[in-house]
């Protein structure tokens, strides 16, 4: 359990938390960097910030599917 309360008093800025989480959703990552995150990130602000990502990536896409639907370039 202490683990857990030292996890979540990750001293990890917000733009360190997307930048890891951009690199998660591109698929590319160094194992240093990985480390580096494990020892920094704070796992609370993680889970947030690729749920968050995940609902902006499927809201972007249904847009786009609109978009193209709407312009006739489908059809």
């Amino acid at each position: 359990m202490s683990e857990l309360k030292e996890a979540v008093r990750r001293p990890a800025t917000p733009l360190q938390t997307l930048r890891a989480v951009a690199w998660a959703f591109f698929g590319v990552r160094r194992a240093g960097g990985l480390e580096q995150d494990v020892e920094k990130l704070n796992p609370l602000h993680l889970v947030l910030a690729a749920v968050t990502g995940a609902v902006l990536f499927v809201l972007a896409l249904m847009l786009l599917v609109r978009w193209v639907l709407s312009s006739g370039v489908a059809s």
